[in-house]
């Protein structure tokens, strides 16, 4: 079993795969990790240009089901201890990977990046930070970008995980609320060099509202016991 399991959902990026493997080989050479690409059934070439080696898995989804049910099932495959999650577009940065797994190693339980410096257009930074702050405050879990992908978690953090369409964007909010511990570090973040994104404003600010009030009721309901020591 691996100590680290990288997880990267993957739609339409041909373009990408192939650098963003390379920079990955290079973040964690002599490193004990898997490398699990999650295809959320592309159209193009994308699954062609993974690069067959040992460290690598590869799951196919038959048809597009959306980047939520591509990161749960990389997680649910995970074998990892530890399990690191980033997006297949070139954005997030594979050299801040150890830098996330050393927070871990000091005691975090999720470790989230955060883009200090947004590599987007003006009105993509202004509606992203909008949302975050909304969302923080109504959720509760205290973290200034949770569009950042780029985290890093316990594989017992992985439980708390509801499986819904969205469930990426509250990954810390379940976390946080299941008595975990949290922080954040900035990241690097590079401008899109190939193909277009995929989740636009418009096709996800309505549901992500929805998503909030759901993730609230959840924390609201969430069961929670402790057990007896034997003999206590």
């Amino acid at each position: 079993m691996p100590y680290l399991s990288v997880v990267v959902p993957l739609y339409n990026e041909e373009e990408n795969v192939p650098i963003l493997q390379s920079e990955i080989e290079r973040a964690l050479e002599g490193r004990d990790y898997e490398l699990i690409f999650v295809d959320d059934g592309s159209t193009d070439q994308t699954t062609g240009k993974v690069r067959a080696d040992d460290h690598v898995r590869l799951l196919r989804f038959i048809k597009n089901e959306g980047q939520s049910a591509a990161m749960l099932a990389g997680i649910t495959a995970a074998r990892g201890e530890c399990i690191v999650m980033l997006d297949g577009d070139l954005q997030n940065d594979p050299a801040d990977i150890p830098r996330l797994i050393e927070e871990i190693d000091r005691g975090a339980d999720l470790v989230c990046g955060y883009r200090a410096h947004r590599a987007d257009s003006l009105s993509k930074k202004i509606t992203s930070r909008v949302a975050n702050y909304v969302r923080s405050r109504f959720v509760g879990d205290g973290i200034r970008d949770t569009g950042c992908t780029l985290k890093a978690m316990r594989r017992e953090c992985a439980a708390t995980l509801v499986p819904f369409k969205g469930v990426h964007r509250f990954i810390p909010a379940l976390v946080k609320s299941a008595g975990y511990k949290l922080t954040e570090i900035p990241v690097n973040h590079r401008a899109r060099q190939f193909g277009v994104s995929k989740y636009g404003l418009g096709n996800r600010a309505l549901r992500a509202t929805m998503d909030m009030f759901g993730v609230r009721w959840l924390q609201s309901r969430r069961v929670g016991y402790r057990l007896r020591e034997p003999g206590a």
